[in-house]
This record gives structure tokens, sequence and C-alpha cells, in this order.
């Protein structure tokens, strides 16, 4: 029965850990999906030479993905403190710190992207203005609405780094968890290794006794046979003593 209770527990240890890393999985997968589709917007941004609204657009698309990516990487942040085993929570949270990095130097390329697209559309005004285009307004916006995204963008990068410097912490936190964790093991080794020592030299000493008992129970039957051969003996000549 408890075999049963306890295969039927084991059973149910692997499905849950089966599931979490399927979750994990799923998550990295939308991570890396979320990061490729980043990476192809701001291409678009760094290619871009206007109008404003599609400058606009992209900037929009770009911030709704990194909203996404950072709510995932978070997930799986969650993901590895919800792990019952020291080394599972290590490698995920190394994975989620390779991700957040990965998120930080997009964060970087967004910007360069975006001041390389005010260069071009600043040049485009430029010829504009050369050819005799009255679009002073339409600049203006631009500039604005460039020098509101830069913001955004310092913005998101010093959130990032924020998130990162809790994460350097919290990863010390765990280095510290599993020496300590460490030591506990070693010290328990050796509690293990000197009962083992314990039970071994129990064991001789028992089967030390097991063996004198039975020579004890030997010398009494030898003891008893004899008493009884001798009284049948005493008997004999009593009773029979022509024979």
């Amino acid at each position: 029965m408890h075999s049963s209770l306890d295969l039927l527990a084991c059973r149910i240890t692997t499905n849950m850990a089966s599931s979490s890393d399927v979750l994990v999985r799923i998550c990295g997968q939308e991570i890396i999906k979320y990061d490729l589709e980043i990476k192809a917007l701001i291409q678009d941004i760094r290619e871009c030479c206007g109008p404003q609204a599609v400058l606009l657009d992209l900037n929009s698309t770009v911030k709704e993905k990194f909203n996404q990516l950072r709510q995932r990487i978070q997930d799986m942040e969650q993901m590895a403190k919800e792990q019952d085993r020291e080394t599972d929570k290590q490698a995920i949270l190394s994975e989620t710190e390779r991700h957040r990095k990965q998120m930080l130097s997009n964060q970087i390329a967004w910007r360069k992207a975006n001041l390389a697209c005010k260069q071009a559309i600043d040049n485009l005004e430029k010829d504009e203005l050369l050819q005799g285009g009255d679009s002073v307004r339409q600049r203006k916006a631009t500039k604005e609405s460039l020098v509101q995204t830069s913001s955004d963008i310092t913005e998101s990068l010093m959130s990032i780094s924020r998130m990162m410097a809790q994460q350097v912490q919290q990863s010390e936190e765990s280095i510290g968890t599993l020496a300590s964790s460490s030591r506990t093991v070693q010290e328990t080794n050796e509690e293990f290794k000197a009962m083992t020592g314990t039970i071994h030299s129990g064991r001789k000493l028992i089967l030390k006794y097991n063996r004198r008992e039975l020579t004890d129970k030997l010398l009494i039957f030898l003891a008893l046979a004899l008493f009884l051969a001798t009284v049948l003996y005493i008997l004999k000549k009593r009773l029979f003593p022509f024979i």
C-alpha cells in the first residue's frame, strides 16, 4: 500500500515538474518571438525616412512589443522562484538575465535607430527647404515627437537598469543560499557516514551474539543429553543389575 502511494506521489511530482518545464519552454519561445519582432521593427525604423505618421506607428508598435517582452521575462523570473530544485532555479534565472540583457541591447538599438531616422528626416527637410517647400509646422511636430520618443526610450533604459540591479542583488542572495545549502548537505553527509559506521559495528555485535547464543544452546543440549544418559544408566543398574 505504501509502495503504491509512493509511486503515485512520484508520478504526481514528475508530472508537475514536466508541466513546469513546458511552461518555461513556452515562455522562452515567446520571449524569442518578441525579440525577433522588435529587431525587425528597429530595422524598419532605421530605414524609415518619414512621413511622421509612419514613424509614430512604428514606435508605438515597438513600445507594445517591449511591454509584452518585459512581462514574459518577469513571468519567467517568477517561474524560477517557484522551482523546487536550486539547480533548476539558477538555470532559469541565468536564462532570464540573458534575455534581460538582450532587451537592454534592443532598447539601445531602438534609440540609435530613432536618432538615425531623425537625421534622415532632417536631411529630407533641408532638401525640401532648399526646394522652397513650406513644412515648418510638420518639421516641428516631427522633432517634438522624436524628442518625446527619445525621452521614452531613456526612461525605459533607466527602468531596465534598475531591474538588472535588482536581479544582481537577487542573484547574490541566491548564491549565498546555495552555499549555505551546500554546507548543510556536506554536514549531513558526514553525519550519515558516522551513522553508517555505527550501524556496521552494531551489526557485527549482533552476529557475534547470535553465534554465541547458538553455541550456548548446543552446550545445553549436550549437557542435557549427558544428564539423561547418566540417569538412564543409573536406573538400569538399579532396576536391572543382572543385565
